[in-house]
């Protein structure tokens, strides 16, 4: 019997391991793999291996400092038990007051993070989802829509050289789109995933944020079967959860998500909204990412024998009871469960052998009626605002530069005016990045 689900919804954040967003919910169910409060674990310090930094709760909402997410520095994390986690901050940090060290094994105490921690109580939690790639943002999301990124581990840097690899395998939506399935790509200020070359084919397909609401609050077979929202990854609005910005402003995020599905009682009946992090962001988790086999043949730079940190992934829906999902998953089995639900092409080696989580989806024969309503929305403080881009920030700027230049039929006097302006103050180089992406969107869907 297939399962219910005609919509699948799927919420991307950035940079947070499932210890520190959701190690809480041990409380709740006992045999959550999170985080014990009367057995925290400890990593050494840098160079003072002896002085010892424990899981502590009641995390930052914001820090200032950024953790190493690269996959040297990973890998580094990783070995030993997981136990290279702050000794890696240290170095990547030397001059970092001490509460910055605690905050890298900090995790937030239950109920702190009100939305994330609600919906973890009412739906599914997994505990054992990985990021695909011991690495940064950028693989992990090329995974999550392609399932494999070609053996690239990096994250280019610069604004004009930004050294941008050619991203042109075959992604889910191309997959969609063959077999006539509906999709749409629901992005803040600049979707990530233009970087994939088979996106350019599809400029229509993608909508800022705000059309999400319109479109969720109409008649539910008029919604796509597929969506992907990317959050703003810049300024006032940034609500990623990436460092420094304060999480609260992606608990608000979420929050308006869950509600708008919420309210639309036929489109609730039938949807599954998925809420994953790309990667842990160089903050602590306890599990050690276990083997992987690779996605295709691009081992040069990686082996890609590997999974990532682990992540925190919920799977909300009304067909699903409360409780734990304890399956291995990476961000392929979002992409098994969708080609095996639509009978779609496949998406590489990684994919075909990765765990579905679409029988846990078929365990009710009706959807449950004791569904929270409605979440209150978090009154986020005033972000942090950065005094440089962040390594992902930079490297989108770098990208909408190449798109402005190389793509975009753009006249030389609007490249040279946006290229000046990269040179500006904080948001006006966040700006900037926003409006190459929409004159590229605007200028390729009249073609």
């Amino acid at each position: 019997m297939p399962d219910r689900i005609e919509h699948v919804v799927v919420l991307m954040f950035e940079n947070n391991s499932f210890d520190r967003m959701l190690g809480c919910m041990k409380a709740v169910y006992p045999t959550l793999e999170g985080v014990d409060p009367n057995r925290t674990l400890v990593n050494p310090d840098f160079p003072d291996s002896n002085h010892v930094f424990a899981q502590l709760k009641n995390a930052a909402y914001s820090i200032p400092v950024d953790p190493g997410h690269e996959l040297d520095d990973v890998l580094r994390q990783v070995d030993n038990g997981c136990t290279g986690f702050v000794a890696d901050f240290a170095q990547h940090a030397p001059n970092a007051p001490e509460d910055d060290r605690y905050q890298v094994m900090a995790y937030f105490s239950l109920d702190s993070l009100p939305v994330l921690h609600t919906l973890a109580r009412n739906y599914l939690v997994c505990d054992h989802w990985f990021s695909s790639v011991p690495g940064p943002t950028w693989p992990n999301r090329f995974f999550v829509h392609s399932g494999t990124s070609l053996g690239h581990v990096d994250m280019p840097n610069g604004f004009f050289h930004p050294g941008i690899h050619l991203y042109d395998q075959p992604t889910v939506y191309q997959r969609l789109s063959e077999r006539g399935n509906t999709w749409k790509i629901y992005y803040g200020d600049f979707p990530q995933s233009l970087l994939l070359v088979e996106q350019l084919k599809h400029p229509l397909n993608y909508h800022r944020l705000d059309d999400f609401f319109k479109d969720v609050g109409g008649a539910a077979q008029d919604f796509p079967q597929y969506v992907f929202i990317e959050p703003y990854y810049f300024g006032a609005k940034q609500n990623d959860q990436h460092p420094p910005t304060d999480v609260r402003h992606g608990e608000a995020l979420l929050a308006q998500i869950y509600n708008a599905l919420r309210g639309n009682q036929d489109l609730w009946r039938c949807t599954l909204l998925v809420v994953l992090y790309d990667e842990h962001g160089g903050f602590y988790d306890h599990v050690v990412p276990p083997a992987a086999i690779p996605p295709d043949g691009h081992t040069e730079s990686f082996s890609f024998n590997r999974l990532g940190v682990r992540v925190p992934a919920l799977l909300i829906s009304p067909w699903l009871d409360p409780g734990v999902l304890d399956t291995q998953f990476d961000h392929t089995s979002l992409l098994r469960y969708a080609t095996g639900k639509w009978g779609l092409g496949p998406l590489g080696d990684r994919v075909a052998q990765a765990n579905s989580f679409g029988d846990v989806l078929l365990g009710r024969s009706t959807p449950r009626d004791n569904c929270p309503a409605g979440l209150p929305v978090p009154d986020a403080q005033s972000n942090p605002m950065n005094v440089a881009l962040n390594a992902h920030q930079a490297a989108l700027a770098g990208f909408s530069h190449h798109l402005e230049v190389n793509v975009t039929k753009a006249g030389d006097a609007t490249i040279l005016q946006n290229s000046r302006s990269m040179a500006g103050n904080f948001a006006e180089q966040s700006e900037t990045v926003a409006q190459r992406a929409r004159q590229f969107l605007a200028q390729a869907s009249q073609k």
